[in-house]
């Protein structure tokens, strides 16, 4: 109410100022009324999503975001979120978003690489930033600024909205004990990792995860990843592999993508401008605690159905981070955008590097 005092109080002086100053008597709305009638307007906007329907973590992260949205704004703007094929394809989020076939998008960045090559350096990175020196770029060290600049010239609006933290290397149909063992592997794994994969011997298949399943069961792939136990249980993967690996080395981290087309975005007043970005922002936290949570309980319940979890060896890591170095400067190197992206960005980590080692690091090693 008293955010309205103020506005109205406002436009009584913008509208006597504009009065006094022109000689044009036809009769003109007042500014307070135009932000009243601003505020009383709805919007009825369309969601569409990489992810089966209520897909646990990711699926569920883009429904919280619709009902946060609707909640806060009191129903002045409403989201109906459609899962993958409902509308359009999973793949095609953005290209959706960008032609204003949706208002808004939920997705990850590296699965429009091909259009957006520099998009993949906010998504993940192999050997790269968790979670949490992921938000600390985008959110105060200059990475969301770089990432409007990159999606702008497509019309679209990008906000982080979800984690998922450390993931795990993958399920596979046969064990990996050294280098030699990538060679001829075809493996569904998206991103950067996916080119680290490439330089291996390797073969990328990339397919949305409701495709993942049948795939590795049939030996149409030799190996997927898809995000960690909690969203690998929810797949059943752990019926149609018998390895499980860790690290999550290609993806230290997976930052999820809101879109929203810029042309929609203007038409919305201020406070629900910020409505959106509030409930982003929240998803984008809520979503990392209930991985974190779950990915836990999940690998319990794997583990107690005869799972079989294995970590990589010590020289299959060195080599595949030797790899991953070079295909990210070859990447950024590749694009001018990117290249300007990880410029930025790998100096920015770089610090929040320094600080892990010379404190968090040694916590977790004692403690462990």
């Amino acid at each position: 109410m008293k955010r309205r005092d103020i506005l109205t109080a406002a436009g009584v002086g913008l509208a006597a100022t504009a009065l006094a100053g022109c000689n044009d008597k036809s009769e003109k709305p007042a500014a307070g009324e135009s932000a009243q009638a601003s505020e009383q307007q709805t919007f009825n906007w369309k969601m569409v999503t990489s992810w089966p329907k209520n897909f646990p973590g990711v699926g569920v992260g883009a429904e919280n975001f619709a009902k946060l949205v609707n909640e806060m704004s009191n129903g002045r703007l409403t989201v109906k979120v459609y899962a993958a094929g409902e509308l359009v394809p999973a793949l095609e989020v953005f290209d959706a978003v960008s032609r204003g076939t949706a208002e808004m998008g939920h997705g990850a960045p590296y699965y429009w690489k091909g259009k957006v090559p520099a998009a993949q350096f906010f998504c993940a990175l192999p050997f790269g930033p968790n979670a949490q020196e992921m938000n600390a770029w985008l959110h105060r060290g200059g990475g969301m600024e770089l990432w409007e600049e990159v999606y702008k010239p497509f019309g679209v609006l990008p906000m982080a909205c979800g984690a998922t933290g450390v993931q795990t290397a993958g399920w596979f149909n046969k064990e990996i004990n050294s280098v030699d063992d990538f060679k001829g592997l075809k493996m569904r794994t998206p991103g950067l990792g996916g080119e680290v994969l490439t330089k291996m011997g390797g073969t990328v298949v990339n397919m949305p995860a409701g495709e993942i399943f049948t795939a590795l069961q049939t030996g149409a792939i030799d190996a997927t990843e898809w995000i960690g136990p909690y969203n690998d249980l929810a797949l059943g993967l752990h019926k149609a592999s018998k390895y499980y690996y860790t690290p999550g080395w290609q993806e230290p981290n997976v930052t999820f993508e809101l879109d929203v087309n810029l042309k929609a975005w203007e038409t919305l007043p201020d406070d629900l401008k910020a409505i959106v970005r509030a409930a982003a922002r929240a998803v984008n936290g809520d979503m990392l605690d209930d991985y974190n949570a779950k990915n836990m309980e999940a690998m319990e319940q794997l583990r107690e159905q005869g799972v079989e979890v294995r970590r990589l060896p010590d020289d299959v890591l060195a080599r595949l981070k030797e790899v991953a170095a070079e295909v990210v400067d070859a990447s950024a190197n590749a694009d001018p955008v990117a290249a300007k992206v990880w410029e930025q960005q790998s100096a920015y980590l770089k610090r929040l590097y320094e600080y892990a080692e010379l404190n968090e690091k040694d916590i977790y090693n004692i403690r462990g």
